[in-house]
C-alpha cells in the first residue's frame, strides 16, 4: 500500500461527493416555500457503494485473470450492442438494456474494454506497422459502428478519441496519426473549396517532407478529396435532429423552442449564476423545470447557477488536479499494454469532460455525454469508477511489470 495513489483515490472520492450534492440539489424543485425532491441521489449512492466495491475487487484481483477475461469481455459488450439494436427504444434511440428497475448502457462497458482489447492486441512484441493499425482499426470500429446504428453519436467520437490517444503513444510513426485525422480535417474544410484546396497542399507538404512514397501521398490524396466530395451526401443522409444540432450550435437563436432550447437555458443558468451564484437549492432555471435533463447532461448548469463562477472554477480545479495527477503518474508505469490502458483511460476521461462541459457552455453541439463522476448515471459512474481502479491498480503493481 506504500506505492498506492491516494491522491488520486482522494480526489476521486472528492468528485463523487461534489456529484451526490449536485444530484441532490438538482433532484430538487422549490413550490412556494417548500421542496420537494427525487430520489436520483439515493440511487446515485448506491451506485457510488457498488463502484467502489468493484473498484476494491479490481486491486484485489489476479492480474492474470483480467488478462484473460479482457477479450470475452469485449466480445459480451459487441454482443450486447447488437442486442440493444432490437429493444425498444427508451428516449428515441436503442442504448439501453433494461434489467428490471435498472437500465443499461452497453456502450459505457464497450469505451473501457475496447481500450483494454486495443492496449492488449497492439502490445505484442514485433509488430510491423500495418499489423498495428489493421488490429487497432478493427476492434475499434465493430464498436463505434453498432453505436452509430443506435444513433449515438456523442459516445461513436469517444472511440476516435481513443484509438488516436493509444495510438499516439504506441510505437506507430507519427505521421500515420496525420493520416488517420485528415479525413476528419476534410469533412471540416469542405465549407469552401479554396480553404480544402490550402489544405490539401498543406497536407502533401507535412507528407512529403516525412519521406512518405510518391504513391501514398497520392492515395492520401485521393482519399481525402473523395470525402470533401462526399461530405454533402453524409449531411443530406443525418436525420433532422442531427442537423439541427449541429446548425443550432452555430446559431441556437435558430430555434430557440427547438433544437437550441437547451443551450440557450444552459448558458441563462450559468451565466445568472454570477460570481457567488443564488444559493444552495435556490437555482429559478432548474426550480421552475426551464433547464432541461439537469440532474444528468446539464448538471454543471446547476452548479453554475447556484454556487456561480467560484463553483464552477472549484469543479474545474478539482478536474484539472485529478487529470493531471494521472497523467504524470502514468509515466511510472515500464508495461507497454497497462501504459496504452492508462493513456486510453485518460483521454476518454478528459474528452467526456471538455464536451459536456462544452455543450452546457454552448461551444460545442449537444451531445448526450454526461459529467463523468457528476452527473447522475449508474452505467457511467460504474464505468469510469472501475477504470480509474485499473489505473490504480497498474500505478499500484508497476514494480511487478517493470
Amino acid at each position: 500500500m506504500k506505492k498506492f495513489e491516494w491522491m488520486i483515490f482522494s480526489l476521486l472520492l472528492l468528485l463523487l461527493i461534489i456529484g451526490i450534492i449536485s444530484i441532490y440539489t438538482a433532484s430538487s424543485s422549490k413550490i412556494g416555500d417548500d421542496f420537494l425532491f427525487t430520489n436520483y441521489y439515493i440511487k446515485q449512492f448506491i451506485w457510488i457503494i457498488i463502484s467502489m466495491f468493484i473498484l476494491f475487487l479490481l486491486l484485489k484481483a489476479p492480474s492474470a485473470i483480467i488478462e484473460i477475461s479482457i477479450f470475452p469481455i469485449y466480445i459480451f459488450t459487441i454482443l450486447s450492442l447488437i442486442l440493444v439494436l432490437f429493444l425498444p427504444e427508451i428516449k428515441g434511440s436503442h442504448r439501453w438494456i433494461s434489467l428490471g428497475p435498472v437500465n443499461f448502457q452497453p456502450s459505457e462497458l464497450a469505451k473501457l474494454f475496447t481500450i483494454m482489447a486495443i492496449s492488449k492486441f497492439i502490445s505484442k512484441q514485433f509488430l510491423n506497422d500495418g499489423q498495428i493499425l489493421l488490429r487497432s482499426f478493427i476492434i475499434t470500429l465493430i464498436p463505434i459502428t453498432l453505436i452509430l446504428l443506435e444513433p449515438d453519436l456523442g459516445t461513436a467520437l469517444t472511440f476516435f478519441v481513443i484509438l488516436f490517444s493509444i495510438l499516439l503513444v504506441s510505437d506507430l510513426p507519427k505521421f500515420y496519426l496525420i493520416l488517420i485525422i485528415s479525413p476528419m480535417l476534410s469533412i471540416i474544410t469542405s465549407i469552401s473549396i479554396w480553404i480544402f484546396i490550402a489544405y490539401i497542399l498543406l497536407l502533401v507538404y507535412i507528407l512529403y517532407r516525412s519521406n512518405l512514397d510518391k504513391v501514398i501521398i497520392g492515395f492520401v490524396v485521393t482519399i481525402n478529396t473523395f470525402i470533401f466530395f462526399i461530405t454533402p451526401i453524409f449531411w443530406n443522409s443525418l436525420k433532422d435532429y442531427q442537423q439541427n444540432r449541429i446548425l443550432t450550435f452555430i446559431n441556437p437563436m435558430r430555434d430557440p423552442f427547438g433544437a437550441g432550447y437547451q443551450i440557450i437555458q444552459s448558458k441563462i443558468a450559468i451565466g445568472s449564476g454570477g460570481i457567488f451564484g443564488k444559493g444552495f437549492l435556490l437555482g429559478t432555471q432548474k426550480n421552475m423545470n426551464f433547464l432541461p435533463e439537469h440532474h444528468t447532461d446539464f448538471i454543471f448548469s446547476v452548479i453554475g447557477e447556484e454556487f456561480g463562477f467560484f463553483g464552477c472554477t472549484f469543479i474545474l480545479l478539482i478536474y484539472f488536479l485529478f487529470l493531471y495527477k494521472i497523467a504524470k503518474s502514468i509515466r511510472k508505469i515500464k508495461w507497454k499494454e497497462y501504459r496504452y490502458v492508462s493513456v486510453g483511460i485518460l483521454a476518454c476521461i478528459t474528452f467526456q469532460i471538455f464536451i459536456n462541459i462544452g455543450m452546457n457552455l454552448g461551444i460545442v453541439p449537444t451531445t448526450g455525454i454526461p459529467l463523468p463522476f457528476i452527473s447522475y448515471g449508474g452505467s457511467n459512474l460504474l464505468v469510469n469508477v472501475a477504470a480509474i481502479g485499473f489505473i490504480l491498480k497498474y500505478l499500484n503493481e508497476r514494480s511487478i511489470f517493470a
